[in-house]
């Protein structure tokens, strides 16, 4: 049989990673040819003859990549490859025969192959796939790294809860995540409603598409058009260039749409013609786009309020409305509180390089009473504050803003004739403007944005 290489000028050594590389082929003179070969690259590599040893050497050790003869004898490489992705699934398998068709190549990329060599190569062919196998290497890597950054500034989500109604939400939420239908969030600021929608997201066949969010209320009704659908240039004063909208970069995954009860009656029918006919086309452009994404939905208005005086279209109410999930507010699940803050206090604690272990027990009995008008978001920027400045291993009372301590600030004290929530939020926005320097201080204080805090003070005439 012919030798695997065409005649090329001598191999220098790789300036690639080294890589572990598993050489399969039943002729052994070929076999000890390529690992020479790869140990002059700078590459440590390891003979198999046959489905077996290659097996039982992938069980032994980790590889990196594995060389795949189509022909081992009596076996077929073909039937080897799944069973080795099967053993070691981040394996690059790079097919090589002397037999090479295009049908067996596109067999062997469709069962998982990297890539493929036809006998005889020359060392610059298995050179370049080497160098690509590495440039695909260090780019996992950057990806693992800039994930575990990102662990390092957020919290992990945690949804596991004890609560009936949290339960329930999280139930339909998961039964539909396989879907393709569209679900409408619902719940107060600071519930979690992006971290159900990433959940949904990732339990779903588009997880490993891009997942995208949109703030309805953070632009005019152009700006927003032009950052949900993209514009061309010309298009506006300002558009220097085309720009692709964020349908396009979630091209194949997920579009949330954060606040959808702020978004301006203008845009509802375009949005709307997305959801119906999946196309759009972007400002100031004729072309007509498909727009291949899920589209999720969050608010904490009352859309059927909004429908009355209308500001939103019944149409698009009813289109978007197909799943509904209400996320409760934190004050209507107590028995999650305790367990969300000992979960951020030991995120907190490893990001502050601090020994914080606990909270005093005056601290838990306060969180307890405290009715979180913030929800989720204040607790957490409570419990940050709280790491930050405890002294000891032990979260106190002192730590933790005034108004958690401190019953009277936590809202008015019911009289005969109670108080609504919208009045209990109105009073505590108050106080707690009142006690800040800034807009942006209040808003950190009440875990919500700057922007909702806005919206709020407008509503409540504050």
């Amino acid at each position: 049989m012919k030798g695997p290489f065409r005649a090329a000028p001598p191999m220098e050594k790789a300036q690639t990673p080294t890589m572990n590389i598993l050489v399969i082929d039943d002729d052994a003179s070929l076999r000890r040819t390529l690992r020479m070969s790869l140990e002059v690259l700078g590459h440590r590599a390891v003979e198999a003859r046959d489905s077996t040893q290659a097996l039982e050497l992938l069980g032994r050790r980790p590889f990196e990549m594995a060389l795949l003869d189509l022909r081992l004898a009596q076996e077929q490489g073909l039937d080897l490859l799944p069973r080795l992705l099967g053993l070691a699934p981040g394996l690059h398998v790079v097919v090589v025969t002397a037999y090479a068709t295009i049908e067996t190549a596109v067999e062997a990329m469709r069962r998982g192959a990297f890539d493929y060599l036809p006998k005889p190569f020359t060392p610059d062919q298995l050179r370049v796939i080497l160098d690509r196998i590495a440039h695909i290497r260090r780019l996992e890597s950057q990806v693992d790294e800039l994930e575990e950054q990102v662990r390092s500034v957020v919290p992990e989500v945690d949804l596991k809860t004890t609560e009936p109604k949290m339960r329930e939400a999280l139930d339909v939420a998961f039964k539909t995540a396989a879907s393709e239908a569209t679900v409408l969030l619902r719940g107060e600021s600071g519930t979690g409603k992006g971290v159900l929608a990433r959940a949904i997201h990732a339990r779903s066949q588009r997880a490993a598409n891009p997942f995208v969010t949109l703030h309805c209320p953070s632009l005019s009704a152009e700006l927003l058009e032009s950052e949900l659908f993209g514009h061309v240039q010309g298009a506006f004063t300002g558009a220097v260039r085309d720009t692709v909208g964020k349908v396009a970069v979630a091209e194949g995954g997920t579009l949330l749409l954060d606040e959808i009860g702020d978004l301006p009656l203008a845009l509802q029918p375009k949005l709307l013609r997305l959801l119906q006919e999946r196309c759009y086309e972007r400002v100031g452009d004729t072309q007509t786009r498909a727009g291949n994404v899920r589209i999720l939905a969050a608010t904490n208005r009352n859309l059927e309020a909004e429908l009355a005086a209308g500001r939103f279209r019944e149409d698009l109410y009813y289109r978007l409305n197909v799943i509904e999930v209400t996320v409760p507010p934190l004050r209507d699940r107590p028995g999650d509180i305790l367990p969300l803050a000992e979960h951020l206090l030991r995120f907190f604690a490893r990001q502050n390089a601090k020994p914080v272990s606990g909270f005093a027990e005056p601290v838990r009995d306060a969180m307890l009473r405290y009715p979180w008008p913030g929800n989720i978001r204040e607790l957490r920027n409570a419990i940050e504050r709280g790491v930050i400045l405890a002294v000891g291993p032990m979260v106190q009372l002192t730590d933790l803003p005034s108004q958690i301590g401190n019953p009277s600030q936590a809202g008015p004290v019911a009289t005969e004739e109670p108080l609504t929530l919208d009045q209990r939020e109105a009073e505590h926005i108050r106080r707690i403007l009142a006690s800040t320097a800034t807009i942006e201080e209040a808003a950190a204080t009440l875990g919500i944005d700057p922007s909702t805090l806005y919206r709020k003070r407008k509503r409540f005439g504050i």
